[in-house]
């Protein structure tokens, strides 16, 4: 002290030292705790979601689609969309990219009875599961009414990502007249659904009437059954499409409807594009011809798929491809986001699915987090 009792200024100067340096360590401490958690955090996340985030590509309308760049690089490893709109914006970006390498001949197929949420009054649009659920709510399951509307869900989609080309230069073809009439008045006033729809069967379906017996008919080959499908139908003539198409978009056709598409693909030649949506050509057994087989599965890339793994060989897997990216399955588990087993150049068959499902090793954590999923379900029943 000095003469007048003061604390001399080196002893201020040690106690504000001491307090500066607790308050330094404190800080330290809590940080170097954050850094811990953070850390522990990081490890326990799923690898494959962080890699999306930094790979997701942004956001572009549909009139930019002449200009959409790529969501993924070709050298990007291919992962399953997170969501229904993932889903499309991945598809999308597939489309352009089958467009820019001039293809004109696509294949697109979606889950059965995705729930894409473009019409009114629909639930459950936004999780990876309403693509490969239903996507309904309630439990009356996959009902033709919902399989219907899944797939004119997808062709409104489609009809708007081409609409740069105009209403004029787009036909939409539905398998008969009944289906074309419930997406005339589902788009109808909605400037960013323009195009022509249009039918290859004309005749309304008629509703079935009680008691009255037809004539038995002779069985016929399947050879037979086809070349009647293409014969004329005595009213108006085989199905065309209108002049000026640039753009045709054929909804979940059939093998009758194939016999349709085959014709018109020879008639308008590579200058049209010509799509498919969910025409699921791997699950037909027969084709009209080998022409017709070289045409479906050669001939049309598959620019987009998203389908169930089958279920027997390989549980609760999808298989999905991506142009020009390579083809994937993957494995959803209970707990985060699917996982990619394995990536290969050709489509997986059921052994290829079942080999790939044997191989997958399931991580100490990520038995624990589906452990304490199904306990936590349990304990909410």
């Amino acid at each position: 002290r000095d003469a007048r009792g003061k604390k001399s200024q080196p002893a201020r100067q040690s106690r504000f030292d001491c307090k500066w340096s607790y308050r330094t360590g404190r800080l330290t401490r809590m940080a170097i705790t954050f850094i811990l958690l953070l850390l522990m955090e990081l490890v326990l996340a799923d690898h494959s979601a962080c890699a999306f985030q930094m790979r997701r590509a942004p956001r572009h309308p549909p009139s930019t689609l002449h200009a959409l760049p790529l969501p993924f690089g070709d050298k990007a490893e291919p992962q399953l969309p997170k969501d229904v709109k993932d889903a499309i914006s991945k598809c999308r970006g597939a489309v352009q990219k089958a467009l820019e390498d001039r293809l004109s001949r696509m294949d697109i197929e979606m889950p059965v009875g995705a729930n894409f949420g473009v019409e009114k009054n629909r639930k459950g649009k936004g999780k990876l599961s309403s693509l490969t659920s239903g996507g309904d709510d309630d439990n009356e399951g996959l009902t033709m009414e919902k399989l219907e509307r899944s797939n004119r869900e997808l062709a409104r989609l489609f009809v708007e990502m081409f609409q740069p080309l105009g209403g004029d230069h787009i036909t939409c073809v539905f398998n008969n007249e009944n289906l074309a009439d419930v997406a005339r008045k589902q788009w109808a006033n909605d400037l960013s659904a323009e195009c022509s729809v249009s039918a290859i069967d004309r005749k309304r379906r008629k509703s079935g009437g009680i008691g009255k017996k037809g004539k038995k008919k002779k069985a016929k080959g399947f050879a037979a059954v086809m070349a009647d499908a293409v014969e004329d139908d005595g009213s108006s003539g085989p199905f065309k499409l209108r002049d000026g198409t640039e753009v045709a978009i054929f909804v979940s056709p059939g093998p009758k409807e194939l016999i349709a598409i085959e014709r018109i693909c020879n008639e308008v030649g590579m200058g049209t594009c010509v799509i498919l949506l969910n025409a699921r050509l791997s699950t037909l057994d027969k084709f009209a011809s080998d022409d017709a087989r070289n045409l479906f599965m050669e001939e049309f890339e598959p620019v987009w798929n998203l389908s169930a793994a089958p279920q027997e060989d390989a549980p609760s897997c999808l298989i999905n491809r991506s142009y020009p990216n390579d083809w994937l399955i993957a494995r959803k588990p209970k707990v985060g986001t699917p996982k990619t087993i394995k990536t290969q150049s050709t489509k997986f068959s059921a052994e290829d699915c079942r080999q790939a499902y044997e191989s997958i090793e399931v991580s100490d954590i990520e038995r624990q987090g589906e452990r304490l999923a199904e306990n936590f379900a349990s304990w909410l029943k």
